[in-house]
């Protein structure tokens, strides 16, 4: 499948990579424009309209809510924002406990901790990187408010066996979508399954508009609320829409609205969101097939999508030996001009995480993954000759 430039041997196995000159940078997550994004935020100034909930707003929104079948759609300037939001409307009072994984950026804790609630954080499973849903009922105390699945890499967590938990012990399920754009589990698009659910638009996402989120309201009850959330908690939406004689401060809440030049930009990706969630295939595919030889004869893995779920291509990672073999990659490939990364540094035992969280049960699989992912730059503007420059490299390091 590479071209046959150069050989390189790992245990005794030649293997045929590519020798190219290397580029100045390949970036992580290099901008990709559909070409129609000047065109909109034009069109937002001219119409003079560039504050909050303008035009493009409500494009946005609309585009998103019939996409997923929900309830209602707000975009926010940010996934943080989005989750903040949803830890308002899902009442998370002090001492309240939300269960999630600890494996998963700060903003998923940073939204409960915030309304003095505290994370619980359970381990993933070993193959999808997801919250590991057979330990998550064993975690339920009396104190527990809600359960927060993050579909990690654009992978769907088991959301029947989540929300069968959650509905049994009355508990709410606020879905972290943020990786998760125009993904799906069992056919369902994810960000539809939980009550709520928050995206990211931000400048390394599939779909972006530089910085940029959107909280899914999927439960008709906690619409309201959201509207006043959202408008800095005034009934400001409800006066406009003639339903209040005089808007006023009935709420907590705050400025959670972007301007509609985001909203314009967002909306020239979220019409060709397909499209660019195709390129994206392209090349996680490609990088796939390529590094099968690593999962067949080094101890090295690729990432697991289970059948009932159709993911985005939003991350390409390796799992490999260690810390010191992902290091040496993610340097060779910094040398060579490609920018590549690891992932979290496990929430649970970070300074914050031991202040403000606990733990439920073994973390082991946490704290193995931490040290071993490395992440390779996917994104609908990488030519299949920069996946291919980006393999070679691997290939290079792990021989060297």
């Amino acid at each position: 499948m590479l071209p046959k430039d150069l050989e390189v041997t790992h245990n005794g196995t030649t293997k045929n990579v590519t020798t190219k000159k290397v580029p100045t940078n390949i970036p992580f997550a290099k901008p990709y424009t559909t070409g129609k994004e000047l065109n909109y935020i034009y069109q937002a100034i001219a119409g003079g309209h560039t504050a909050g909930d303008g035009g493009f707003t409500k494009q946005c929104q609309a585009w998103l809510k019939d996409y997923l079948g929900s309830q209602k759609v707000l975009l926010t300037h940010s996934c943080t924002a989005a989750l903040e939001m949803a830890a308002i409307l899902a009442d998370i009072q002090p001492g309240d406990e939300v269960i999630m994984p600890s494996f998963t950026f700060v903003s998923t804790a940073n939204s409960v901790v915030l309304r003095g609630g505290i994370p619980v954080f359970v381990d993933i499973r070993p193959d999808t990187l997801n919250l590991d849903e057979t330990k998550v009922e064993a975690a339920i105390t009396s104190r527990t408010k809600a359960i927060i699945p993050v579909h990690y890499a654009g992978v769907g967590c088991e959301m029947d066996s989540i929300r069968a938990i959650a509905e049994s012990h009355g508990l709410l399920v606020i879905e972290d979508a943020a990786q998760a754009f125009v993904a799906s589990y069992k056919g369902q698009p994810l960000g539809s399954m939980g009550q709520m659910a928050a995206f990211s638009f931000h400048a390394t996402k599939n779909v972006v508009s530089g910085e940029g989120g959107a909280l899914v309201i999927n439960d008709p009850a906690l619409v309201e609320r959201a509207e006043i959330v959202w408008e800095k908690g005034t009934n400001r939406s409800q006066f406009f829409r003639g339903e209040v004689d005089k808007y006023t401060w009935v709420d907590i809440g705050s400025s959670y609205l972007p301007s509609d030049l985001i909203a314009a930009f967002l909306l020239a990706q979220l019409e060709n969101s397909q499209t660019i969630t195709l390129s994206r295939l392209e090349i996680w595919e490609h990088y796939h097939k390529a590094f099968a030889e690593l999962e067949s004869r080094l101890n090295i893995r690729r990432p697991y999508v289970p059948t009932d779920c159709q993911h985005n291509a939003h991350i390409y990672y390796l799992i490999v030996d260690g810390i010191e073999t992902r290091t040496e990659i993610l340097s060779y490939l910094k040398q060579n001009g490609v920018q590549a990364t690891f992932h979290y540094v496990p929430l649970h035992n970070a300074p914050a995480g031991l202040k403000y969280g606990r733990v439920y049960g073994d973390m082991s699989v946490t704290e193995a993954i931490c040290d071993r992912i490395v992440r390779l730059p996917v994104s609908a503007s990488l030519t299949q000759d920069d996946a291919d420059l980006v393999i070679s490299l691997v290939f290079q390091a792990l021989a060297s």
